[in-house]
């Protein structure tokens, strides 16, 4: 059984998909642990980034846990159905998350793994990792939404090609095909997340969430309504948020910003 551990330093909540054994499968308590998880990430203003990975070096995730699977066979109305809606919410909300979420990519992923994957914003894999999809190859189709996100990401046919055939992608194919920023030797795998890290700590929150939220907009906006959004929250943010001002008098006078911890959910 994978359990979701977690700590917090430094203005970055590390969480990990804790369950070597079974190369850190999902099952229903994985969604509470995230679930649970973010619950923090939205408590606590201090927060500017996650980081999501797997225990151990052989894996992120390998998907649903084949226990767990044959029950969703055994009942899939009351059981399987209830299970791929709910994680569908999960993916969506770590993509509503209002701080950056990095997937550490260490190992195997495939089927929910590669799905996990697709939802964060920044991956960062080891040149040893292999990603796929393979729903394909248990005669299944993809369920919790990695035929949405793929095509995003990767482009049309790079969708197709990944979950339509047995492919796989180490670290560096990762980067070329665009699912991943950056890849490294896995033993260099945690210097490159740090120096991602390293760009988001300190700054405003609220900036981050509007730019994630505004990034985002054009899967499912037209150019036309994205640009209306951006002039939207850009008012709102002069008007309510401090953050703008107190960032340009601190660089006129040469000091660190000090940030507000006001709600973000407006942006989120």
């Amino acid at each position: 059984m994978t359990q979701v551990r977690w700590t917090v330093s430094d203005q970055v909540l590390h969480a990990v998909l804790d369950g070597p054994e079974t190369m850190n499968s999902i099952d229903p308590g994985v969604l509470d642990g995230l679930d649970a998880m973010m619950e923090v990430v939205d408590r606590d203003p201090s927060l500017r980034a996650v980081v999501i990975t797997g225990a151990g070096d052989k894996a992120f995730s390998v998907g649903m846990d084949l226990d767990f699977l044959a029950c969703c066979f055994g009942d899939p109305d009351g059981v399987f159905l209830p299970f791929l809606h709910r994680f569908h919410g999960v993916l969506r909300r770590i993509e509503q998350l209002p701080v950056p979420v990095i997937a550490r990519v260490n190992g195997l992923a495939r089927a929910g793994g590669f799905e996990l994957i697709l939802a964060c914003d920044l991956v960062v894999a080891a040149h040893e990792a292999r990603v796929g999809d393979v729903h394909v190859n248990f005669g299944v189709p993809p369920g919790a939404g990695s035929s949405q996100r793929a095509p995003r990401k990767l482009g049309d046919q790079r969708a197709k090609a990944l979950m339509l055939t047995p492919r796989w992608l180490d670290g560096p194919t990762m980067v070329e095909w665009g699912l991943a920023l950056a890849t490294a030797p896995r033993a260099e795998l945690d210097a490159e997340v740090e120096r991602l890290l390293e760009g988001v700590r300190g700054r405003s929150r609220r900036v981050l969430a509007m730019v994630k939220r505004l990034v985002s907009a054009p899967q499912s906006m037209t150019l036309d309504e994205g640009l209306h959004l951006e002039r939207k929250l850009f008012d709102q943010f002069i008007h309510d948020v401090p953050d703008a001002a107190e960032g340009f008098t601190a660089y006129v006078e040469k000091r660190p910003a000090v940030w507000g911890d006001a709600d973000v959910s407006a942006f989120a």
